[in-house]
């Protein structure tokens, strides 16, 4: 019965899944507050010793592996506004299941430093996310919502999240990219439910 097991199990082969960071591509937008879904790829990329080297579907990506879970990394290159049609394409690419894809991005309705993660939902104004909702055609794929807090004053939201991090930001923002990519690697082996009770609570 366990050699029927092994060989099954090797016919459908591992589990794949797709980790996705939102951002916009080019220099002068390397380190805003929008590109906090970029920052957590390049950190779960040096942490799973992941090459981004491969451009496919519109997106920099990266294939590796967590034990023996098959790990996909993505970066659109599209721009933030379009970032579905290249998360939906790479989905369907790899045939990954909705369950198994998480979209990490920026989140200006959660305090700077605190980590959401949801199953679901709507796209609270988050362009990338709206646009990933509507290619998708469903809100039902988890997320990691990075927050980076409210504009200050008057300031525009989309002025806001365009701005470069504070210096003064500078190593909060690091351990908070570092416990977003502890969290992604909590959900890929662990699942959502228990990557949530981990790393929503505040620190």
């Amino acid at each position: 019965m366990s050699n029927q097991s092994e060989i099954l199990q090797q016919s459908i082969g591992p589990e794949t899944f797709l980790i996705v960071g939102l951002g916009n591509p080019g220099r002068n937008y390397r380190n805003t507050r929008h590109n906090i879904g970029f920052m957590v790829i390049d950190k779960l990329a040096s942490d799973l010793s992941c090459a981004m080297t491969k451009v496919q579907n519109k997106a920099i990506i990266g294939t590796c592996k967590l034990g023996e879970i098959k790990v996909i990394l993505a970066k659109p290159q599209t721009y933030m506004n379009l970032s579905g049609t290249s998360v939906s394409s790479l989905l369907k690419f790899y045939k990954v299941d909705l369950s198994k894809l998480l979209l990490i991005h920026d989140d200006v309705d959660v305090p700077f430093g605190q980590i959401r993660m949801r199953p679901g939902g709507g796209s609270a104004g988050q362009k990338g996310a709206e646009s990933t909702i509507q290619q998708l055609g469903s809100k039902a794929f988890p997320r990691l919502r990075m927050g980076i807090g409210q504009p200050p004053g008057r300031m525009d939201s989309a002025d806001y999240v365009l701005q470069p991090f504070e210096k003064a930001d500078e190593q909060v923002l690091k351990e908070f990219v570092e416990r977003a990519s502890d969290a992604a690697k909590c959900f890929i082996t662990d699942g959502l439910d228990m990557a949530m009770n981990r790393f929503n609570p505040k620190i």
